[in-house]
């Protein structure tokens, strides 16, 4: 069916049902940021095929909102299919419920699946809506009910992830949710968030690609674990490992009857953020629900010294990959037909030549020269570009390995490019260098931190529509809360043992788009009688293309800083290669 079919048949259903405004968000069952097949119903109605955005239907208008990074992106798969693309963020675009509650009218339908949509949301749109008398109808997936070939449910094996690369035992875990359950006088923690799960019971599986994740529910008490899964996906060894540690075993949908089933005595304590709207339902309105955030996600933001060590051994294997794949680049461009396709298989053959490699971490971001100024394109046979020897090519890309996952960004140098190419690199990477090397007091957040990224392409009137760096699971999805570092309001302070991402970049439509991306952990520096201060320590090992560096632009500290770096690199990532490459990172590690 084209789009436009699509439309026509879900406009037919919510008549069918009495529903006048439909939302169709990009989640699972779980709020995750990136979801498997079967969830992909934004995706299905509308074409559009980046990892965010929400659909809105009404029998008048279509819309889609989405962010900075998918606006290109999204202008070009939208075309001719009849909706509107609303830019989020920018002025005097209404945000998808402001535009819902400013049309919709009294005595209206508000239809979605309640499965899909997170419960704060509904209950924002409630508490909005609460003069209009709007009627609310959740039990309705209209998209699936037109979606015939739609995917089945994911059933990945789960494999447990040894203590030698997590570092803490399950029973341990368990403990300190546990505390935080009787300090705050609450009996059950309900869990729903994958990342958590899977970092709470130490095990991984495949039900979402690129991240590592089996669909699961969790709920904590003091004295039981309920893991919720489907049981085809566990085999003996791990039921073995799940009974051993205490952990009960239901079935994946059966949480929906325990939450009928809870007593109103109890005391919930649930992140309304990542619980959907249905779970929520089916609780007694009696029952008292505390709403935060779950206590493993600070727990699982802050590595322990065992997954810190992990990771920089998992960064030095990715930096060894990049670093081949730069050398291969570099010497082979211009002399054989390289694609951006061709170009993130060749990657890849690298990682996989890594001891304790899986997969990759996400799609691979291998755009060149206009390609790059969509933050999250991806290449395909239709939009395969074909490689010269000039202007910048932007490799955003990770790796899952056993002990950590990876992301890094180089953008390249192919041959001979403008100066105003260049100027754009070189003040990218001064905001870059600037984060990297910055001392803060704690109690710091990123929100404090990223100007220090912006300010030399403020300077000349850019900035980029996305933030400045997230955090990173460990063999877990490659964006992690709760720390980010952006210019939006991030209450969360940044702690001793949190990772983030540090990539600053340029993205002009129609000419080029330049990212460079390290991964930085946070780490105590010295304390004073003004306090504690902190400090990052820079954990990716891959050089920075210094064709794309214009000298004069750097200060005397930012060229001390990136000569130390670069012999950091030199230092961690030659043993691992041949005579000609060592020679070669040589040339690119120089001082300058």
């Amino acid at each position: 069916m084209k789009i436009t079919e699509k439309i026509a048949k879900l406009k037919e259903l919510m008549k069918e049902r009495g529903i006048d405004y439909y939302i169709i968000p990009s989640a699972d069952y779980h709020q995750s940021e990136y979801v498997g097949d079967y969830f992909k119903g934004r995706e299905w109605i509308s074409g559009f095929t980046g990892s965010a955005g929400t659909v809105v239907v009404t029998q008048n208008k279509v819309g889609l909102w989405t962010d900075g990074r998918y606006f290109i992106q999204a202008e070009k798969q939208l075309q001719g299919s009849g909706i509107t693309l609303f830019k989020m963020g920018e002025e005097r675009v209404p945000t998808f419920i402001q535009y819902i509650v400013n049309n919709i009218q009294s005595g209206e339908t508000l239809g979605f699946d309640g499965k899909v949509l997170a419960t704060n949301t509904v209950l924002d749109f409630e508490a909005k809506l609460k003069d209009k008398k709007v009627n609310f109808n959740f039990e309705f997936d209209l998209v699936g009910e037109i979606w015939r070939d739609r995917p089945s449910l994911p059933a990945s094996q789960v494999f447990v992830l040894e203590e030698k690369f997590t570092g803490e035992s399950v029973e341990k875990k368990l403990t300190r949710v546990r505390n935080i359950l009787e300090e705050e006088n609450c009996d059950v923690n309900i869990i729903t968030s994958l990342d958590d799960i899977a970092w709470i019971f130490n095990i991984r599986g495949n039900d979402v690609k690129n991240n590592p994740v089996n669909l699961a529910y969790a709920a904590i008490t003091v004295d039981k674990a309920v893991l919720y899964i489907g049981e085809e996906k566990l085999n003996s060894e791990v039921e073995k490992y799940l009974y051993k540690n205490g952990v009960e075993v239901r079935d994946y949908f059966e949480i929906y009857e325990d939450m009928e089933r809870v007593s109103n005595s109890n005391i919930i304590m649930m992140d309304l953020n990542k619980v959907n709207y249905t779970i929520f339902k089916k609780l007694n309105p009696e029952i008292k629900v505390i709403n935060r955030s779950n206590p493993s996600t600070i727990m699982k933001a802050c590595k322990n010294k065992v997954e810190l060590e992990n990771l920089r051994n998992s960064h030095v294997k990715d930096g060894v990959a990049v670093t081949k794949f730069m050398y291969w680049l570099k010497n082979s461009i211009g002399k054989e037909e390289i694609t951006e396709m061709s170009a993130t298989q060749k990657l890849e053959s690298f990682r996989k030549e890594q001891e304790l490699y899986i997969e990759p971490s996400f799609d691979t971001i291998a755009a060149y020269e206009s390609n790059a100024a969509m933050m999250h394109y991806k290449s395909t046979p239709e939009t395969d570009r074909r490689l010269e020897a000039k202007n910048l090519f932007l490799v955003d890309s990770g790796g899952q390995y056993f002990d950590g996952t990876t992301d890094i960004t180089r953008t390249f140098v192919l041959g001979e490019c403008s100066e105003e190419l260049k100027k754009h690199f070189t003040l990218v990477l001064k905001g870059m260098i600037n984060l990297s090397k910055v001392k803060f007091l704690y109690g710091v957040t990123g929100t404090n931190l990223d100007i220090l990224a912006r300010q030399a392409l403020w300077n000349i009137g850019i900035d980029y529509k996305c933030g400045t760096g997230h955090g990173v699971g460990f063999l877990l999805n490659v964006h992690e809360g709760p720390q980010g570092i952006r210019v939006q309001y991030n209450p969360q302070v940044l702690e001793e043992g949190m990772n983030v991402t540090n990539e600053p970049g340029v993205y002009i439509a129609g000419s080029h788009g330049i990212r460079l991306e390290n991964e930085l952990i946070v780490q105590k520096a010295e304390k004073t009688e003004f306090g504690q201060f902190m400090k990052f320590e820079t954990m990716t090992y891959a050089p920075l293309d210094l064709d794309g560096v214009i000298k004069e632009l750097l200060s005397k500290e930012e060229i001390e800083y990136l000569n130390n770096y670069h012999q950091m690199v030199y230092e961690k990532v030659s043993p691992y290669l041949t005579l000609e490459e060592k020679e070669w990172l040589k040339e690119y590690t120089r001082a300058i």
